[in-house]
């Protein structure tokens, strides 16, 4: 029974701080698991779980140093139960890609590139004369988040800022091939 309690704990505690469910409170966590708990009480087991998650989910690790990291908790004043680490072992076994994955999404800045396409066309209006029938590039690029609606960004390139951008570009791999 307390091994599913806590089991039911940690997955509450992973649904609010990994994959952003906000209907997942401390209040409804308390009422569903352990309604007989002082607030105080159950706050502090859910910080103490919490802060076990977060040191385990950040350094990603696996399943040589979660026994020994949770082995040295077991050995510490304050710190958990056998059983306990046994149910937190298993439950990082079933979540450590899916915890991985949500921190690495979170953790990227902003949108990623997610497809490009382009084509060359030949100007066939201008306000000036002498740039009709000139090439240009047009790009367009699909910039988005995983889960979230894509963004698309239409550029059109003449042959000088098409040249100017592969040299940036270059510029760039360069950069990357040193370090």
């Amino acid at each position: 029974e307390g091994s599913k309690l806590l089991s039911g704990l940690l997955s509450g505690i992973a649904q609010t701080t990994y994959y952003g469910n906000a209907d997942i409170t401390e209040e409804l966590l308390r009422g569903q698991l352990y309604p007989e708990a002082a607030p105080e009480e159950f706050r502090a087991l859910r910080a103490k779980m919490g802060g076990l998650l977060q040191s385990i989910a950040s350094a990603d690790m696996d399943l040589n140093q979660l026994e020994a990291f949770l082995t040295a908790q077991t050995k510490k004043q304050g710190g958990i139960t056998s059983d306990q680490a046994a149910v937190i072992a298993k439950f990082w076994k079933n979540h450590r890609v899916k915890i991985h994955e949500s921190l690495i999404s979170q953790s990227r800045w902003d949108n990623v590139l997610k497809n490009m396409n382009w084509r060359v066309d030949l100007k066939s209006q201008s306000r000036h004369v002498d740039q009709i029938n000139t090439p240009v590039a047009i790009v367009e690029m699909e910039l988005g988040r995983n889960g979230k609606e894509s963004e698309f960004l239409c550029l059109e390139f003449d042959e000088a800022k098409v040249s100017q951008m592969l040299k940036k570009l270059s510029e760039i791999e360069e950069s990357m091939t040193v370090l």
